[in-house]
């Protein structure tokens, strides 16, 4: 009997080709349903397309399926390529001519110009200074018709003037210019008043001729300053009347007042008004018939028609006051401290009198 023979087999279509079939019409459908038309898309530049840049590795695999799925996923998610990101150039900014002056050199910010104005001393300028008084103050023209105009000297370096001042300060006259004149001999003469000498001297040699203790560090503080170059005569004859007077107030002994003495008596500075000094406020009252003399504060506002001469205004309510038989006084105890009788010396001092600037810090008598 012969053997039975096997079933048919059962034909089964090639499943490779199947596989790809399906996945293929898979992806199509699906890319129907989620891309959109061509003309709405960018178009990608060639490097995004380029199977280096934009390829992945698994769109080359030989799994027909997985490569389906893989452009499907890619396409549903495109990514922005350079081409399609906007390329407008930016907006050049433009510049007015408002912003280009801005930025010109002239218009950085300046420092102040401060000008030295020109001495009292100088060929013709009291006279400009009597000129212009008497047409800014009506009150002021018969004070300056009934005295002589004031001579002006300059005796002194301003070293040397500067420690005059220290030296006379709450003495009278008399007791400063006897104190004075001993100083003068223990430095060898006016020649030799300078930093080097005076810091030379000790207290106890000062004390002697009846220089306080207080007036003696006053003496060489202001030669410690010259010595180190801080002050010199050139740069205080140079400086605008603010920076001298900042950096004279530096000085140990040195106030507003001496200041002031010192740049109307020895520098013949035109502009400066001496708001603490006592006889020029007695006389800014007897020239205004006020009731009261008048506080520091309100000297400024009284005498502002002055300016630029102010210094000779001032010099003139010297005389005024001077004439009305009131001594003129001095008023620079603020300065120099408490007078401590027992440190001047030389016998019995009787009490000190505050003394007539014109005569303290001699040039403009």
């Amino acid at each position: 009997m012969p053997p039975p023979s096997p079933p048919p087999a059962t034909r089964f279509p090639n499943s490779s080709a199947s596989a790809s079939a399906s996945a293929s019409s898979a992806a199509d459908r699906f890319l129907s349903a989620f891309t959109t038309p061509m003309e709405d898309v960018p178009r990608r530049s060639a490097q995004s397309t380029s199977p280096s840049s934009s390829s992945p590795n698994h769109l080359l695999s030989s799994d027909p399926s997985a490569a389906a799925a893989s452009s499907a996923l890619t396409i549903t998610n495109p990514t922005v390529t350079d081409s399609a990101i906007s390329t407008r150039p930016r907006k050049a900014r433009r510049v007015s001519s408002d912003d280009a002056s801005r930025k010109t050199p002239s218009s950085a910010p300046r420092l102040p110009i401060r000008v030295i104005p020109r001495p009292l001393s100088a060929d013709g300028e009291i006279d400009v200074a009597f000129r212009h008084l008497r047409a800014a103050d009506p009150h002021l023209a018969p004070v300056i018709d009934s005295h002589e105009p004031p001579s002006l000297q300059c005796l002194h370096p301003p070293f040397h003037a500067l420690t005059r001042s220290i030296l006379y300060q709450q003495l009278a006259f008399k007791a400063g210019s006897s104190v004075y004149t001993r100083f003068l001999s223990l430095c060898g003469g006016e020649e030799s008043v300078v930093p080097e000498a005076v810091l030379a001297l000790t207290p106890h040699q000062l004390r002697q001729i009846g220089v306080s203790a207080r007036k003696a560090s006053y003496l060489h503080d202001l030669a410690r300053k010259y010595h180190s170059g801080i002050l010199s005569d050139a740069a205080i004859v140079s400086m605008d009347d603010k920076s001298l007077f900042t950096m004279l107030t530096m000085v140990k002994g040195i106030g507003a007042w001496s200041v002031h003495m010192f740049m109307i008596f020895s520098l013949h500075r035109p502009d400066v008004l001496p708001v603490g000094d006592l006889g020029v406020r007695k006389g800014v009252q007897m020239l205004y018939g006020l009731e009261e003399v008048p506080r520091p504060s309100q000297m400024e506002q009284l005498c502002e028609h002055w300016r630029p001469y102010r210094s000779v205004g001032s010099w003139y309510m010297w005389r005024l006051v001077e004439a009305k038989g009131t001594p003129t006084l001095a008023s620079s105890s603020a300065e120099g401290g408490t007078l401590d009788m027992a440190d001047m010396g030389g016998g019995t001092m009787q009490q000190p009198q505050l003394i007539d600037p014109v005569q303290m810090l001699p040039g403009l008598g």
